[in-house]
């Protein structure tokens, strides 16, 4: 079921007074390169440094008191388990996080910073899920779903819509897609504020079971996802995929070599510090510019924790 405007309304109004409102950056050569104008809605300068904080505090605020005194419990390669964090410990509340092992270290440092107990388990997603599931026996913590959560979903969904505030006229939003919660709150912010906008995805050929899932018209999976966008080898859910199947228009993939390039590019022309999975959306745009030629197009930069000691390029 496709949730109301009203129901993203709510989440903002909840979750504004805990994120940034963070700012929408323009580069005349990045448009001329286009031929098209492009805004970047800025997330890798928020709070932990990713969208996924809008998430993590949305879901938390709608606990009962007797739930936050259990605590919460969430497993993630790295974004929602320090957003988990920071937004609990904002909150008073206990966060359990589980890592995979190959996690990178600069996400592990920021979750233990953020007051996050941290359980690492294998890379496979079955075995953080087991080791999720463990630990709410354990404790009786509230599981949080990094992607595949309505309240999480809605919460992400704030990010578009101040992108639209901003900017009421864009033709499409393009967004990073790997769990698909981003990419369904954002469907669902282009679908009730945009003015005939699309929603679309990039996604890279080394990860692309959500552009598989939505040809097919049904989930498919990955059976690896070696990808340098580590943010994007999660697998769409049962709550996000509908709605993606309903509003998104489509989905671009990218080759490994394109997001390195379009990185640098934006480390470059814009002067700020984006991860790989962030630069997926512009390598889109860079693929297929013939497409997007004088449109208006938002970009949504969905975070900027990256190890520099660490850098593709």
């Amino acid at each position: 079921m496709i949730p109301a405007k009203a129901d993203i309304e709510a989440a903002y109004a909840r979750v504004k007074p805990y994120v940034h409102r963070t700012p929408v950056l323009t580069s005349s050569l990045i448009n001329k390169h286009i031929n098209a104008e492009v805004f970047f809605k800025c997330e890798n300068f928020q709070k932990m440094g990713a969208f996924k904080m809008r998430g993590a505090v949305n879901a938390i605020l709608q606990l009962s008191e007797e739930e936050r005194k259990a605590g919460v419990v969430t497993h993630s390669s790295g974004n929602f388990a320090q957003a988990v964090a920071l937004a609990a410990r904002t909150l008073g509340v206990q966060a359990y996080i589980v890592m995979p092992s190959n996690a990178p270290g600069v996400k592990k440092e920021a979750v233990k910073g953020y007051g996050g107990i941290i359980t690492e388990s294998l890379p496979s997603l079955e075995d953080r899920e087991r080791a999720a599931v463990e630990i709410k026996r354990e404790t009786g913590a509230t599981f949080l779903h990094p992607s595949n959560q309505m309240e999480v979903i809605l919460g992400n969904a704030t990010a578009t819509l101040e992108l639209l505030e901003s900017h009421p006229d864009l033709d499409t939003v393009i967004t990073p897609v790997g769990g698909g919660g981003l990419l369904a709150g954002t469907a669902l912010a282009v679908h009730y504020f945009g003015n005939r906008c699309m929603t679309i995805a990039g996604e890279p050929f080394a990860a692309d079971d959500a552009y598989r899932s939505f040809h097919a018209g049904q989930i498919e999976t990955n059976t690896t996802a070696i990808t340098i966008a580590d943010g994007l080898r999660t697998q769409l859910g049962s709550v996000n995929f509908p709605i993606i199947k309903e509003l998104v228009t489509d989905i671009l993939r990218v080759e490994e070599a394109e997001i390195v390039d379009s990185m640098r590019y934006l480390w470059e022309r814009l002067k700020i510090v984006i991860e790989p999975s962030s630069a997926v959306p512009f390598a889109a745009l860079l693929r297929h510019k013939e497409q997007f030629r004088n449109k208006k197009i938002g970009i949504l930069l969905s975070g900027g924790n990256v190890s520099l000691s660490q850098l593709p390029f």
